[in-house]
Parts: structure tokens; C-alpha cells; sequence
């Protein structure tokens, strides 16, 4: 399983399920892009695993600034990547300032860990198309976690067009009738 995950609180924007053998930092450009679509993306933090010119660039061309840190033995050419020359740049003359914002990092690792205190690091169903619904289903009830929590710590209101409670409406009459059936 592959994530992205707000700072602040943790809710995961989007997942990626790949088999075991397949490398994170490919999937990296779709995490952000997707979650760029319902969030505003300002900043992107991820270890050295993801540092890329292409995943640089990703982050760059929404907006947002990418602190990934660099490999050893990586140069400053930008091989067409702006993000690349200006952030390599900002790494190497404000380390302190750049490791600062990175360190924002380790919220996906909390994330991670929560996932699997709440709800288990196995999954118990064998067949593939099971387990990725399984660990798919694992983050969308931490993501109801993360709601309710936030709607009591901080006040979060959450409001839902009227077409879902419709949908919601039908729901509950559907179970109403299976109930007499």
C-alpha cells in the first residue's frame, strides 16, 4: 500500500495498492496528483526514496514545494527539471531550514503505524482482489477515525450535499424493506 497523508491530521488523500515487488517512488507522481485534486497542495515531504527530478517536478507543477531530500552523489543539473536546480539549490545552502520542513515527513509514518494498531498490519482474506478491498476498506474506516476525531477536537463541520442524503434516504428505506421481507 502506497499513501499520501495530510500534516495535520493525518487523513490519508489516496492510496495506491500495487503487488509487493513494485517500487514506491514510481507511484509517487499519482499520490499527488490525485490529492491535488480535492486538496491544495503546498508542500510535499518524503524521504530519499522518492527524490527524483520527475517526482520534484510533480509537486513543483501543482504549486507546491517538494522537501525530498537528495541522494548522495546527486548533482545540481536540472536535466529540464526546475524543481530540481531550485531545490537542490535550497538544500544545499539551508539544510537546517529544508530538514526542518521535511521532518513533516514522519506524519505518514504515524499514519502507517495508526493504520495498523486500530486495524491489524495482516490481512486475513487470500486472494488478491480480497485483500486490496480489504486494505482499501482498512483506510477508509482510520479516514472515518480521523473525521470524527477531528469533529470533536477541532470542530470540523461537515457538511453533504443534499443528493447524498438522498442517497442515504433510499438506504435506509432499502433496509427497512429487506427487514419485512
Amino acid at each position: 500500500m502506497h499513501l499520501i497523508c495530510g500534516a495535520k491530521t493525518n487523513i490519508v488523500t489516496h492510496v495506491v495498492i500495487t503487488d509487493s515487488n513494485k517500487a514506491d517512488s514510481p507511484q509517487f507522481p499519482e499520490l499527488v496528483r490525485e490529492t491535488a485534486k480535492f486538496f491544495e497542495v503546498r508542500e510535499v515531504s518524503a524521504d530519499k526514496a522518492y527524490s527524483s527530478r520527475e517526482n520534484l517536478q510533480t509537486v513543483w507543477d501543482l504549486g507546491g514545494i517538494p522537501y525530498i531530500p537528495f541522494k548522495s552523489g546527486a548533482t545540481e543539473r536540472s536535466r529540464g527539471s526546475q524543481a530540481w536546480r531550485k531545490m537542490f539549490l535550497w538544500f544545499q545552502l539551508h539544510l537546517e531550514r529544508f530538514m526542518e520542513r521535511y521532518h513533516q515527513r514522519s506524519n505518514a509514518e504515524a499514519t502507517f503505524s495508526m493504520l495498523k494498531r486500530k486495524f491489524e498490519n495482516n490481512l486475513m482474506l487470500r486472494k488478491e482482489v480480497g485483500q486490496i478491498n480489504e486494505a482499501l476498506a482498512k483506510v477508509l474506516c482510520y479516514n472515518i477515525c480521523v473525521l470524527i476525531q477531528e469533529l470533536h477536537e477541532n470542530g470540523l463541520k461537515i457538511e453533504f450535499p443534499e443528493s447524498a442524503h438522498k442517497i442515504f434516504d433510499l438506504h435506509i428505506k432499502s433496509i427497512k424493506i429487506s427487514e419485512k421481507i
